[in-house]
């Protein structure tokens, strides 16, 4: 095996090999430097009882190769691999040269803070689906998708790590104790059944992640991975709203969708998987708050605290059972002889009672370190535990407040109002108090300020009772009035045409909103009155001094017959008139002859 600590050799003649950063079932992670691009890296050196396999080493070497073409932000860079010679880093064994994560695994974060809230669990898992998903366009599965290879930088980056080493091992028939231990929470179904897997189980695994964000544990535990197996391929995973109530029933349906036993419920891959996980989010308004970090490394020691030092003990006083007691010899040394029995034991059987005596000694202690511990997080989470506060968040602005209730371990549920006195966008109230003690993970709710109401804005053609409720939902007050009607060939009688003032004006709470309502078309203008035809004057025309021919031809215009009589035999043709019987004004029926004489 590679030693701990850094070794002067090179791998390659390029990777410099520094302390041991993390042990698996599988393999030892290192800190390392490339000495030609000057860079840190973490470099993997297989365990070699697993190396030694050349069936393994082939599909090592091809699995490497693939998962160096995922390039996602959300997946560990793999930037080289090679072979570890025998010598003095140990048996010849393989290595992956990787991305170095400046911080630490999501099992850290799950030992440190146990179950995270459902804003916090969302913000891990969408990353992570996000890097499976490219890695399944690319046609590779992950096949051991759990806490461990789920790692957080310290700036927040959530990444998924190990591609490909769990296939290389299932595929060369390799199996390892702590390969197993380590991945059977995790295994859908199928791999247990068949040992095939596709994009489907790496679904099943992060769904199993997700319910051990939320609940602070996998859904099944026993002592042995058979039986963790057998539960997979027997039962469904139960509802995380059953260890923590108050969950929403959309995360219960999502979480069992993952993981139905039957791959041809569960979404198809990643993608699908992370569109549902988004979709549920924003239904229920999830704030996106900052991804949990791990815990910081240990502080360094400071020389404060330093181990006692051996104490030298005598051969003889090593050796003495108990119950002897020391007889002086004077200048000769002492003498043992055991207190109240007849004769003394031999140094071979006092040897192996005190190797006896040690080994129960050791069984107690660990047994009450058990205890105690076991006792002592029993008393914290009956006591103080499973219960947080209520943080202060009045007053903030929405996204400040729903960062807070996360890292309290609560999960907020935002309610809008509108507010005359507190600006838009910032809590105006919230439930339960601050400062008063909470489950973890339970649901609180925030009062979110909209600021003034504002005039709903409510379509033409509207039932006067529909806008009234909306006006009144909206924190005013609807009014009514005949003189607020208006003609309108569009909108029918009695609905609203539009709200006086309009549409999205803010008003004090409470304020009047008058509706303007239809009076329907408006009437057609009635039709102008006939002209009276002028009236005729009555009796015969009065045509003295006119041409015989205009008269002749006006009496005949009215109906009258016309008889010409000349003055004079040769007298003119186009004489005048200068007389007429009947005479003008006469009585007169058309039909009637009139004579004129002509001069």
């Amino acid at each position: 095996m590679v030693a701990d600590g850094p070794s002067p050799a090179l791998l390659d003649g390029r990777y410099r090999i520094g302390p041991v950063l993390a042990r698996g079932g599988m393999s030892t992670v290192y800190h390392g430097t490339d000495t030609r691009l000057e860079r840190a890296v973490a470099i993997k050196v297989m365990d070699p009882r697993m190396a030694g396999d050349q069936a393994f080493r082939t599909r090592f070497d091809r699995e490497a190769r693939l998962a160096a073409r995922i390039d996602h932000p959300s997946v560990v860079a793999v930037y080289d691999r090679g072979t570890v010679p025998a010598g003095p880093l140990g048996e010849p064994s393989l290595f992956v040269v990787m991305e170095l994560v400046d911080g630490g695994t999501l099992r850290d974060v799950l030992r440190a803070r146990g179950a995270l809230g459902l804003p916090a669990a969302v913000q891990v898992l969408e990353p992570v689906l996000a890097g499976l998903a490219r890695a399944h366009r690319l046609g590779m599965v992950h096949r051991d998708v759990k806490p461990e290879n789920v790692l957080i930088a310290s700036s927040g980056e959530v990444k998924v790590a190990d591609f490909g080493l769990l296939t290389a091992a299932a595929e060369a028939g390799v199996s390892h104790a702590g390969m197993i231990l380590g991945t059977m929470a995790y295994l859908s179904p199928e791999q247990v059944e068949t040992g095939r897997a596709d994009g489907r189980s790496d679904v099943y695994a992060a769904g199993v992640v997700l319910y051990e964000m939320l609940t602070g544990q996998p859904p099944y535990t026993a002592d042995n991975p058979l039986s963790v197996a057998y539960r997979h391929v027997n039962e469904d995973v139960p509802p995380p709203s059953a260890l923590v109530p108050g969950l929403p029933r959309e995360i219960d349906d999502l979480v069992a969708r993952a993981t139905a036993r039957d791959p041809e419920h569960r979404p198809v891959d990643a993608e699908h998987f992370r569109q549902e996980l988004i979709a549920v989010a924003e239904r229920l308004g999830l704030p996106r708050t900052g991804v949990p970090r791990p815990p910081g490394p240990p502080p360094p020691d400071d020389g404060a605290t330093l181990p006692a030092s051996p104490r030298r003990v005598r051969a003889d006083a090593a050796e003495r059972p108990s119950g002897t007691r020391v007889q002086p010899r004077g200048a000769h040394g002492t003498a043992v002889t055991p207190a109240g029995e007849p004769e003394a034991l031999s140094r071979g059987e006092l040897r192996t009672q005190r190797r006896r005596g040690r080994r129960v000694f050791a069984l107690w202690m660990v047994l009450l370190v058990l205890l105690a511990a076991l006792a002592g997080t029993g008393a914290w989470w009956l006591g103080s535990g499973r219960w947080t506060t209520m943080p202060a968040v009045a007053g903030l602005d929405r996204e400040r407040a729903a960062t807070l209730i996360a890292e309290a371990d609560l999960t907020p549920s935002v309610d809008e109002r509108a507010d005359d006195q507190v600006a838009p966008d910032v809590v105006a109230e919230v439930d339960p108090a601050a400062e008063t003690r909470v489950l973890r993970g339970s649901t609180v709710t925030l009062i979110v300020s909209t600021g003034r109401p504002a005039v709903p804005d409510v379509p033409a053609g509207s039932a006067v009772a529909d806008v009234e409720a909306a006006v009144r939902e909206a924190g005013l007050t609807p009014v009514r009035s005949t003189s607020a009607e208006e003609y309108s060939s569009d909108v029918p009688a009695g609905a609203v045409i539009r709200t006086d003032p309009a549409a999205g004006t803010r008003l004090p709470g409470g304020s009047a909103v008058t509706l303007v309502t239809s009076s329907g078309p408006e009437p057609a203008p009635p039709p102008p009155a006939p002209t009276p035809e002028p009236e005729k004057p009555s009796g015969v025309p009065f045509v003295i001094g006119e041409s015989v021919d205009d008269a002749e031809e006006l009496l005949e215009s009215e109906g009258f017959d016309v008889d010409v009589e000349r003055s004079f035999p040769f007298g003119r043709r186009d004489g005048r008139v200068v007389g007429q019987e009947p005479g003008p004004g006469d009585d007169a029926e058309p039909g009637d002859t009139i004579t004129l004489t002509v001069l």
